[in-house]
């Protein structure tokens, strides 16, 4: 697929208007205040995932209306005793945690890794899921970014988004974790959850995101009837007429509104062929990240331009890493500054 967005000069200025709700930031209080609970973690029991090199712990903790989500929190063998900086990692659209055996990265780059279910998904890739979403029954199609469509009540990402947020109380309250240096990291959809909680939870210490989604959604449903984007369309072809509660309901979960709210120092990164996630609202999300912060966050993007949804791949995952190394280790990280790769 060659490049179908803004060429790269456009889009390091691309910053769209916001059809922002009036009570967004009411409506993220008051469902995160109902989803709060001082004791998050339900249960953590060890788990055999077969690995010498890494402990791993099967982890339940309470989530949108104290529903139970799962989580795999896997740390270094051997650290018992020490406090180590924290990564708490949202997988893709359609994937579930899978088995503890698979996302050993960040682990193995010395953090400690808890990586969330995605609650009612992970039966279209990977290795499956393991927690279901009993909310799912308002009006909406088939598939998450389109169940409870029509009121942003009943949308699944009001859920997931809580559920990713209840996920950073729940590795801060896990012993061995340093509870002021935890980062928030994601692809995809991921990206956009990651994204969602640097914007909800003030005191997050970095974000890591890629090829986001849920950023520029309306600029996207325009582009590609690629990917999730794709199940939008399909679902208003049949509900002629739904489009604007449905823009609405979409509208409490953009990405770039909660980009503006963010503090956490970020590292994004963007293939400029993607059309599952469209550049323009990978770039829209960094260009007014840490607006509405004072001073502004550290923030910088890399961009691919002959990658398509993998975006930088490994290549990417080892700039990550070396970011995220300095970040930790400078806690004094200076507000402010803006890099484009």
């Amino acid at each position: 697929m060659p490049a179908f967005d803004l060429p790269l000069d456009q889009l390091k200025r691309h910053r769209p208007p916001l059809a922002e709700p009036a009570d967004f930031d009411a409506f993220w209080q008051t469902t995160l205040k109902a989803a709060a609970h001082p004791r998050p973690v339900v249960s953590a029991e060890r788990a055999d995932s077969g690995l010498r090199l890494v402990e791993t712990w099967d982890v339940t903790f309470r989530g949108f209306a104290g529903d139970p989500v799962r989580a795999w929190y896997t740390r270094p063998a051997g650290t018992d005793g020490e406090l180590l900086p924290g990564v708490v990692e949202f997988a893709g659209y359609g994937r579930g945690r899978g088995l503890p055996h698979e996302r050993l990265t960040w682990a193995n780059a010395g953090y400690a890794h808890l990586l969330m279910d995605n609650r009612g998904q992970g039966d279209q890739y990977g290795s499956g899921g393991a927690t279901p979403d009993p909310h799912a029954s308002a009006p909406g199609g088939p598939g998450a970014i389109v169940r409870g469509i029509l009121d942003p009540h009943d949308h699944h990402y009001r859920r997931l988004i809580t559920d990713a947020v209840c996920a950073v109380a729940a590795l801060r309250a896990l012993p061995g974790v340093a509870p002021d240096r935890v980062a928030a990291v994601g692809n995809s959809q991921g990206g956009g959850v990651a994204l969602a909680v640097a914007g909800l939870v003030p005191d997050l210490a970095a974000v890591l995101v890629s090829a986001p989604l849920l950023c520029g959604i309306r600029r996207a449903l325009d582009l590609t009837d690629d990917g999730p984007y794709g199940e939008v369309a399909a679902y208003l072809a049949v509900h002629r007429g739904a489009e604007t509660a449905a823009y609405r309901t979409l509208s409490y979960v953009e990405g770039i509104s909660f980009a503006r709210r963010a503090h956490a120092p970020a590292h994004f990164g963007v293939g400029l062929r993607d059309t599952v996630c469209p550049p323009s609202g990978a770039y829209a999300a960094f260009n007014r990240y840490g607006e509405l912060a004072d001073p502004g966050p550290d923030r910088e993007i890399h961009a691919y331009p002959f990658n398509h949804h993998e975006g930088g791949d490994a290549v990417h995952v080892r700039r990550q890493l070396d970011w995220l190394h300095g970040t930790f280790d400078r806690p004094d990280v200076r507000p402010g500054r803006r890099s484009d790769g």
